[in-house]
Order: C-alpha cells, then structure tokens, then sequence
C-alpha cells in the first residue's frame, strides 16, 4: 500500500488520516520517496526538510486531531514566507533569507494541521525569468509560471496540495499545462500577509490540487468558509461560454477542448450560451499589463533601485516600463478596470458561471519560457474566482484545461459548480477514468 499512498488525493488522504487508518509519518515517507525518485528530474523544490517534517508527523500521530488537514504534507511556494525554511522569492537578492515569521496562509495550513515539507520553485518575483521546473508531463516542456514547482510537485504526486498565487496567470496557466486543477479564488478572499507583493490591486493567493474537492478541503480552511466543502449542486447550471479576444492565438487544442466542453455540458442538462465579446475587452490585456507594471515598480522599488544589477532583464523591463507610468494615468487604468468589472459583474445575472480558455494550448518547451498569461489576464484583473479544470489532450499527448469563472465573493457556489462541470467532462472522455490519471507519470 505505501508505494501508492502519495498518489491519494488530499480528500481520500485526510479522510483516512481523521479515521486512523492512515498515519501522517507513513504518507509523509511516500512523498519524500517519489521527491528522492524525481527531484532530479523535476526539479520541483528550492528546499525540503524531510527530518522536520517527520518529527512533526510522529507528534501528530501522539496527538488528538488538529484539524481538517491534519497530517496532510503540502509544499509553499516560495513567494511565502516560512519561519522554519529559507524565502527567496526566486531571486539572488534573497538568497539568504530567513523570515521570522509565517505567512498568513501558510500559518493557517499549519494551525489546521498540515505539514510543510518543502518550499516550491517560483520564477523570479512571480513574474517571467523561468526557474529549473520541468512539466512532469513530459520533462521537455514548461510547467508553466510562475507557480512553477507548486503545480509540477502536486502534478508529479510529491504532495497532494500546493499554495501558489497568480498576479497573471500564474495559478490557471501552470495548471493546464500540467494537468492538475487550480484555484484562484475571488481577489483576497485569502490573507496575503507575508507574501511578496508584486501587485497590489491583483496578487491573489490560491492553490493546486488533483481534483475540486481537494482543492475545495483547503479552500475551506484558507478562507474560513466551510460552506466551499458542500459540493452538491442539484440544478443545471447557465453557462456561457467566452471565447475572448484573444481566440486568435488559441491553438487547436484549446479550440477542440472549448468545443467538446460545449457540447458535453448541454448534453448533460447545462444551458450553455456564447457570450457575446464586448469590443471594449480587446484593451484589457494591455490594461492589466499596465497596472501590473506600474505596481510592480512600487512594490519592488528596493529591489529596483538598490539591487538592479541582481534583476533578469525580463523582470528589469517590466519594472522600468512600470516607472515610466505616471499616476495620474494609472488611477485612469485603475478606473477603467472598475467600469469594465463592473459590467462583466453584470453577466452573472444571466449565467452562474463562465468557461473560458485557460492558456492558448499545451505547455511550450522549457526553453521558450513559462508561456503567456493572456487568457487569464483579465480574470484577474477583475477579481473573480477561477478554476482550470483539465480533461483534454493536445497533440503532444500534453493535458489541455479549460477555466471556469464565477462571480466575486461567489466562491462556494463557483467551485460546487466546477465540481459538476468536472465530473461531466471527464466523464465524457473517458469513463472510470479520473483527472490524475489522464497522463503518464515518470
């Protein structure tokens, strides 16, 4: 049984856990024995603490129950501070850095009796400067970013749930291209105290998972909302479907998975609608780059000004784009995005929740960088909860999601909806087959 239990989804584990037929030393031992066969080859953690981790589960094991995640190892991206592991925040500025304290969400995991094993690759302030992850879909190509090691570690079976955050599309893309689900949920639901900011109106803190309902266990405790663990839904959801203004660069998987989710979704009793693409959408793009910017300047103003020669020439741009943005016209951006929100908030009248491309298609090769956030570009940028839900293949066998929206502050109804959505698209594709499952494993 022990070389498959890291493989256990963080329900079925925490579950097993709670009724002690499971213990927190016996899976924490099978997750460092799948990082020792692949870390080599993933390259998925910046630091592990296996000794610490250990001791802490054999206390647990002595202990009454501390919570719903009792026992269950998880993995920090390293965008968060850790009091007990080195934050680096994917940058040689920081390479010996020793936080004092926990971050918020990290504490929160720990009071609920999670594990902290290990701190996950983050490209360099969450930005574009790829780190060493691989797709452990296929070693040629990019996890994605920037949550790079968080998605490829819960991808690869190291940990069941990972914490990652997204400013782009550093949770959704990094999902789809490694086959796994991922949530973002509605813009701070999630404290994020202790994580390095890189934008202010638009960091949010979310996470991966194998499926919707692990993801929905730590969702739970993360945003102190038990109702996200209630996941029936009975009625046939309303949902439209939104190409966006970027369709022309989606690829043909992308193109083939948002038709067959169509399809698949009527069938099953959804009402499924094109939305209609408003014109005004072909600037948010370019809008949200632009308040992305001209934040990230500000937040990373020491970094920028007394430590540029240690910035990559990718995040040196951004920032120097960034400062050349007057405030005046970023409270104009930032009134922009409120109008345009405001009329996207308007859509929920009509539908419960949206689909809409996740990333243009597969995973790029890791050479050609950590892929475009485009298709998640505006999602962020107005806030609303986000789950990539992946149950197609493109041409390189590679996994192919789609995102589902749903409305602000909405988010225990949003992720019972995608558990519905999920369950019928896998269903379709293949039966008896579950989303983990879909790819081969190294």
């Amino acid at each position: 049984m022990s070389t498959a239990l890291n493989r256990l989804g963080a329900l079925e584990a925490a579950r097993k856990l709670q009724r002690r037929e499971l213990t927190a030393v016996q899976l924490v031992r099978a997750c460092f024995a799948r990082i020792e066969q692949r870390e080599n080859t993933i390259h998925a953690w910046t630091a592990l603490q296996k000794q610490a981790a250990l001791d802490h589960a054999e206390a647990l094991g002595r202990s009454p129950l501390r919570g719903p995640l009792h026992g269950l190892p998880i993995g920090v991206k390293d965008l968060f501070d850790t009091v007990d592991l080195p934050t680096r925040y994917g940058s040689p500025i920081y390479e010996r850095h020793h936080p004092g304290l926990d971050a918020a969400a990290v504490a929160l995991c720990r009071h609920a009796g999670a594990i902290v094993i290990g701190k996950t690759v983050t490209t360099e302030f969450a930005t574009y400067q790829a780190g060493p992850t691989r797709n452990p879909r296929n070693e040629a190509y990019t996890p994605g970013g920037s949550s790079s090691g968080s998605a490829a570690a819960v991808a690869d079976d190291m940990v069941p749930f990972a914490l990652g955050s997204q400013t782009a599309g550093s949770i959704i893309r990094p999902a789809s291209y490694c086959g796994i689900v991922g949530y973002k949920p509605t813009f701070g639901a999630i404290p994020r105290a202790g994580v390095k900011s890189l934008a202010e109106s638009l960091d949010t803190v979310g996470g991966f998972a194998r499926s919707v309902p692990d993801v929905a266990l730590f969702a739970s405790v993360l945003m102190r909302d038990p109702r996200l663990l209630n996941l029936s839904y009975d009625a046939k959801p309303r949902i439209g479907m939104y190409r966006s203004l970027q369709w022309r660069h989606a690829q043909s998987e992308t193109k083939e998975a948002f038709a067959q989710a169509a399809a698949t979704l009527s069938r099953a009793g959804a009402h499924v609608e094109e939305v209609p693409l408003p014109p005004e959408h072909c600037m948010l793009v370019q809008l949200h780059a632009d308040i992305m910017a001209f934040e990230s300047s500000q937040s990373l103003a020491y970094e920028r000004l007394e430590h540029a020669a240690q910035l990559s020439p990718k995040i040196q741009a951004i920032l120097e784009a960034g400062a050349q943005i007057s405030a005046e016209e970023h409270i104009k951006n930032l009134a922009r995005a409120a109008e345009s929100r405001a009329r996207v908030d308007g859509w929920f009248d009509k539908y419960d929740v949206l689909l809409a491309p996740a990333a243009s298609g597969e995973a790029p090769f890791a050479d050609l960088g950590t892929g475009d956030p485009q298709f998640s570009r505006a999602w962020t940028l107005f806030g609303l909860p986000c789950l990539n839900l992946p149950f197609a293949t493109g041409p390189q066998g590679l996994p192919v999601g789609l995102q589902l929206i749903g409305k602000r502050y909405d988010d225990h109804r949003t992720v019972a909806i995608a558990a519905w959505v999920h369950e019928r698209l896998l269903a379709a594709r293949e039966p008896d087959i579950g989303a983990s499952d879909m790819w081969p494993r190294g």
